[in-house]
């Protein structure tokens, strides 16, 4: 029996087929070996409009974290934070690489189920996005610098992720 609030009261979600690969090492890693796994399935009648069709597996009474590459809308991600709180996930956090958050993004993030947006600098964010109690944002100068460094001297970029 999982303990609450442990790994195995999570559920991981991916939205974007860019972001499988990211999901798939952290399935790999032995801390979340036990983390049951979720999925939103969305389907795209037209650029720019999406519409959440499913939740793939059980959410209820789950903390939920949405992992994406990019966010330039947020309707998308907007849209499956709401679908799993209407599934009934306890919470729901997303993490994403690229916030570009163009046009009503923020708005619609503040006005969305999620209780948290982390997202990394690799885009300078608006005044809108810094104003914003629920999004955070990451530095990754630091890992980016490293990283080039690494591949400079030919060691190993792989193990700043172990």
């Amino acid at each position: 029996m999982a303990r609450s609030g442990g790994w195995a009261s999570r559920a991981r979600l991916s939205c974007s087929t860019a972001a499988r690969p990211l999901t798939r090492a952290w399935i790999k890693k032995p801390v979340t070996t036990n983390a049951p796994l979720a999925i939103v399935d969305k389907r795209r009648e037209k650029a720019g409009e999406s519409e959440v069709m499913n939740i793939i597996g059980d959410v209820a009474g789950r903390f939920c974290i949405l992992i994406d590459d990019i966010a330039d809308s947020a309707g998308t991600l907007c849209n499956a934070a709401d679908a799993l709180k209407a599934a009934g996930a306890s919470d729901v956090v997303a993490y994403i690489t690229h916030g570009v958050l163009s046009g009503e993004a923020v708005n619609r993030v503040n006005a969305s189920s999620l209780r948290k947006l982390v997202i990394t600098d690799s885009i300078i964010a608006s005044d809108a996005t810094n104003a914003s109690a629920k999004i955070r944002q990451l530095p990754i100068a630091p890992l980016l610098g490293e990283a080039i460094k690494r591949i400079a001297d030919e060691s190993s970029v792989s193990s700043l992720f172990d």
